[in-house]
Formats: structure tokens, sequence, C-alpha cells
């Protein structure tokens, strides 16, 4: 009985697939109705089309889309097919196109592949995280399985494609409800899909199932969805500007579209004005996460190569590409050794190729640039910047760095001003990378919205504490509005000075001391009239095994590689070294355990309270003894910094203000 039920459902899956192929629309004349007959290129499809022949109309314009060359798509054309034919893929392509087939998605990398049915329920929702449901209508393995069939030419991929644009054109109708509309139609899945739909169309396009009946639909579908994004911006922040990007590209990439001129006016208009407006002077995107100024930086770009394709790069004024310059210096400044970048703001790690790939295609937009070269070709050419520590003011990334290769030293820390939605409330949090170890990563964001559940998930990794700085009673930053009062950099001492208004009544001024290019002195300050228990958190890698020394108030890591790092509280008065519940997300929807902990005192007064810690990298197995003696001169409350300090009995005065 069971094989005969399997058997069934077998059948009815075919009966599904080949029922979107065989329903063929009839070509009329309202299938030309987005289509610009005039435009260059199209004169035998418009003598047909004025002589009522609709459907060899539609199949001359079908052979003049499988015959255009004057149109370059940046990574998939007609007439390139020996790129992919008979070429292995990749594992994901592959696992992504063979799934496809038998209608398991993955529509976040996060998560596993979802059987959304024979017979496709759009609507399915297997895990309550509300990007699950949004990019579910990114199709993202559209692509993969044109890529497929250009290796393979195996027909079922075609098939199968042709079938669920169908599918999907049915079933997703604008209009079709509300809550249809929030994921099908939210203008930032629209642009996706009308960015990524001109590949795919062009992987397919030569394929004997690729009908004129279907390219009809098709153009006509697509210029539904692109017609849909003017309209329906997003107010601000990365999404308008994908938005505007993508745009301006189905503009560039079908100018055979009644509306495709309008398109592209569109999309520079909006990127013209807000790459003035998002941009800060140091070149810091203003949501304030590493990952997504990445994400600008490529939007911009993609956007004036998209102009160049239409022949209308002169409407971006020359400020434009300095200042997507700009953002590719500030990016290199908050740049590790490994190519990793913080993960600040709902950051997260990418693979040192992936970035190399990216500087590659900055360096040839700007060929000119020694060091974008330099962080394209791993150092082979090129040249490195010729500063070492770094303060991009305006965004409030701050950069302590003793060197730019594997072995070096670097901290990197945000004090920022308020940010968009990806900012987080912790300011003063940092990371630190020493000898090819990132010591200190960020918690990063593990999760973005959805239910409940989701919620909360979303809100333990948004929690002050469970970032590198200071709270009052464990409780999160009401504001994130550092100021900065000192950035200084010298041969034996950079010394960087910000107060951030963090709670009502009480100000955290942190100040951070990069001595002798080697080790840090961070300075907490609490100052206001707020009472309550104040802590100064601190977070370490995952296999850091650390110790914890309460008796001496010191932390130290065991790596059985000796390279490792101390974190010590140096003042004399008491406090409590208490461990802490940590986590860490490298990538969307993952997320391990990792050691934290937190060096607490109560403030019970109008009194200034403050935190002297040292942060050592060290080689070795023993954790250095250090000691900290403050000289008569010494004195916090004037931003008077006079210490002497002993490691393993090797003396040095610290003398500097604030």
């Amino acid at each position: 009985m069971k094989r005969i039920i399997n058997q069934i459902a077998i059948l009815a899956f075919i009966l599904v697939v080949n029922s979107g192929i065989a329903q063929e629309k009839p070509i009329t004349k309202e299938s030309f109705e987005n289509i610009n007959l005039s435009f260059s290129g199209l004169e035998k499809t418009k003598q047909l089309y004025d002589a009522a022949k609709y459907n060899e109309a539609a199949k001359e314009l079908l052979s003049y889309y499988r015959n255009r060359k004057n149109i370059k798509h940046p990574d998939f054309n007609v007439g390139d097919e020996d790129r992919f034919k008979g070429k292995d893929v990749g594992k994901a392509n592959q696992e992504k196109a063979d799934n496809a087939l038998q209608h398991k998605f993955q529509p976040i990398k996060g998560y596993s592949y979802f059987d959304y049915g024979a017979d496709i329920d759009w609507n399915y929702w297997p895990i309550k995280d509300n990007e699950m449901r949004w990019q579910l209508h990114r199709v993202n393995w559209w692509q993969p399985m044109g890529i497929v069939y250009r290796s393979t030419g195996d027909e079922k991929y075609a098939k199968e494609w042709i079938a669920q644009f169908r599918d999907w054109e049915k079933k997703n109708p604008l209009g079709l409800s509300k809550d249809n509309d929030r994921y099908a139609w939210r203008p930032l899945e629209v642009s996706d899909r009308v960015q990524s739909l001109p590949g795919t169309f062009n992987l397919f396009v030569s394929s004997p199932n690729f009908t004129p009946a279907f390219l009809m639909e098709f153009l006509n579908c697509y210029a539904k969805q692109a017609s849909y994004i003017p309209a329906h911006y997003t107010k601000d922040g990365n999404h308008l500007l994908f938005e505007a990007q993508r745009i301006l590209g189905a503009g560039a990439f079908f100018p055979e579209l009644k509306e495709a001129s309008e398109w592209r006016k569109s999309g520079i208009e909006i990127l013209n004005r807000e790459i003035k407006l998002q941009v800060l002077a140091d070149g810091v995107q203003w949501e304030l996460s590493p990952t997504y100024h990445v994400a600008t930086i490529d939007i911009f770009l993609k956007a004036y190569n998209s102009a160049k394709m239409a022949g209308v790069e002169k409407e971006f004024p020359s400020s434009y590409s300095k200042t997507i310059e700009k953002m590719i210096l500030a990016l290199i400044n908050i740049t590790f050794p490994n190519y990793n970048i913080p993960m600040f703001g709902d950051a997260w790690l990418v693979e040192k190729n992936a970035r190399l790939k990216q500087f590659a295609v900055w360096s040839k937009a700007f060929p000119e640039n020694e060091e974008i070269k330099y962080f394209a070709t791993d150092g082979a050419s090129g040249k490195l910047p010729s500063n070492l520590s770094n303060a991009l003011s305006n965004g409030g990334f701050y950069t302590f760095r003793n060197g730019w290769n594997e072995q070096s030293t670097v901290m990197i820390l945000k004090a920022s001003p308020p940010g968009e939605f990806h900012a987080q409330p912790d300011n003063g949090t940092f990371e630190l990378w020493n000898n090819g170890r990132n010591f200190m990563p960020d918690t990063g964001c593990y999760i973005y919205s959805g239910d409940a559940e989701v919620t909360k998930m979303r809100n333990w990794y948004r929690q002050t504490k469970v970032h590198n700085t200071l709270t009052l009673d464990n409780q999160n930053m009401v504001i994130t509005k550092a100021k900065e009062e000192k950035w200084q950099t010298g041969q034996n001492l950079d010394i960087l000075t910000y107060t951030n208004p963090s709670y009502k009544d009480l100000n955290h001024q942190r100040s951070v001391l990069f001595i002798n290019k080697k080790y840090f002195l961070i300075i907490d300050k609490a100052v206001g009239n707020a009472v309550g228990k104040l802590g100064v958190h601190f977070q370490l890698k995952e296999d850091s095994k650390p110790f914890f020394d309460k008796t001496n108030n010191k932390v130290y890591t065991t790596y059985e590689d000796g390279n490792n790092l101390l974190i010590q509280y140096l003042n004399s008065d008491k406090i409590t070294l208490s461990e802490e519940d940590g986590k860490v997300s490298y990538a969307y929807g993952k997320e391990t355990p990792r050691p934290a902990f937190v060096f607490e005192k109560n403030k019970i007064d109008n009194k200034t309270q403050d935190f002297i810690s040292i942060v050592y990298p060290y080689n070795g197995s023993k954790a250095p003894e250090i000691i900290i003696k403050p000289n008569a001169d010494h004195n916090l409350e004037k931003g008077i910094v006079s210490l002497t300090i002993s490691i393993d009995g090797k003396k040095s005065d610290i003398k500097t203000s604030f």
C-alpha cells in the first residue's frame, strides 16, 4: 500500500511539473504592451507586430535575445556556453539545483533544506524567522539551476525552472493578501528578483523549452516587478540603495522595455542623493555595520557599471566614484590580517577568498590605487597603507595596529554616533587580534526578526552586557552617541578617549592606551549621579579555555601554542570577578557558546568610579605578573594618567592626559 501511495505522489509531482510547461498563454497584441518596438534591433519584430502576426513577432523577439551581444551581463551571457559546458559547477550549486527539482529549497544559508511540496506552497513557514519567508521569494536557487543547466545541458533543469517561474507568478500576484504582499512584494525582495533574473534569463534563454510564449510571460512579469519598485521604495538605509541600484540595472539590461529609461533615471537620482546622505565624511556608511558597509560599496559600484552598460555613466559626478574609493580605504583600515572585519552591528565573517574577489573587482574599478591593489593581490603587488593606527572619527571606528601581517597586534574599537537598524547599543566594544588569532570576536547578530521566540533570540545578541564595554545594572545603553575627546598616535603610545552618555545621569568615558605597540591599558570612568552595579564586560573566543584567577582579578587564555591573552583588573579597590553566559554568532542562524566574564562594583553616590584593566597579549604558558602603581601626580578626575607598570619585574612609566 505504501508503495502505491509513493507512486501516486510521484505521478502527481510529474503532472504538476509538466502542467507548468504545457499551459502556454496565447500570444496577443497585449503581450507586447511593455515592449518598446521602436528600439534599435527590433525592426523585424515590429514589422510582424504591425502585421498582427503576434506569434511570429514573439518568435523573432526570442531570436533577438538569443543573439543579442551588445548588452553584457557581469556574470552570465549568451555565447559563453563553453565557459560552463562539462565544467564542475561546485557542490553548493549542484546541491541547490538538484534539491530544487524536488522542491526542496534553502531560503537562508544558515538553515537546512525544507520540502515545499509537489504543489509548491509559497506560504510555508517552517521556522518563524521573517527572513525565512522574505528570502524564499528571492528564489536564490534559480540561478544555480541555470548554471547546472549550462554545465550539463539537461533540459530537466530548464523545464523545472520555467514551471517554477510560472507557479510563483500564478500564486503570488500583487494584492493577493496583505500577508502575501508583505513577504512576496516587499520592495527589497522584488529588487532582488529584478537583479537575479537577467542572469537566469541568459542562462536559460537558449533552451528549446524557452518558448516565444514564455518569453512574453517573462518580460511582462519582469516589467511589472521592476515598475513596482520606484513606486514603493523603502524610506532609507541599505534597502533603498539596493532597490535603486537594481532598478538602474533593470533599465540597463532590458533597455527594450518601455519604462527602462525611467528606471535608469530613478535609480541614478536616488543613488546620487543617498551617497551624500548615507556615507559619512570618513567613508563609513551610516548603518555602522562593517558587513553592510561592504554591501553598499558593491551597490554603488554595480550601479555605476550598470550606467556604463547603458551609456549614461556621466549622470554620476566625479565625486560619486571618489566616495566609493574612500569607502574601500575606510574598510581597509578596519580589516584584520586574515581579511575578516569586526562583527559590529549585525556583521558576520566572510571567507578570505570571497573578500579577495571583492577587492579584485574594486581594484579593477580603481586601477591607480596601490593600496586597493595590494589587498586585491594578497600583497603580491601594490603597497600597504602608510599608516598603522587609524581613526575613522565620523563613523566611530578606531584601529590600533602595530603591523599589517598575520603576526601583528590589532584592536578595532567602536565608539560611534547613533546608527540605523543594524547598529547595536555597544559603544566601547572591540575585537582584538594578535599573532594570527582573534581573541575577542564581537558577539554578532545570530538572527534578525520573527515571532516572539525569534525576537527573544535576536535581543539576546543586542544586549550591551554581551559586548566588551561598561554597563549599569546590566541594562542596555540608552544612547549611543560617542564624542571623541582625544585621538593621538605616537612611537610608543597611541591613545583614544571618548565619552558616551550611556544611561540617564551616567556618562561612560573610556580611554584606551596602546603602549609600546604591544599591549593595552583600558581606563573606564562612570561619571554622574546614577547609582547601581557597574560592570566592565569581556568576551573571549570559544576555544580559549580561560583560567579564572578570582583572587587576583585576572583571566588568561590557555592555548597550547603559547599565543595567549591576559585580562586583569588593576585598581586596588574591591571588585568582583564573575563568569557570565557567552555566545558568538559567526554566521546567520548559527551560534556557539563561549567564555565571558565581568568585573563588577557598586556605585552608591554621585562620585566617579573607575576601572583600570590591562589587556596583554603574551607568548607562553604562564601569564605575566603585572602590578600597577599610581604616581603622585596621577589624577583621573583631572584626566591625568601617571602610572608605573611592572610586568614580570620590569618597570615602565606611563604618562599622558585626556
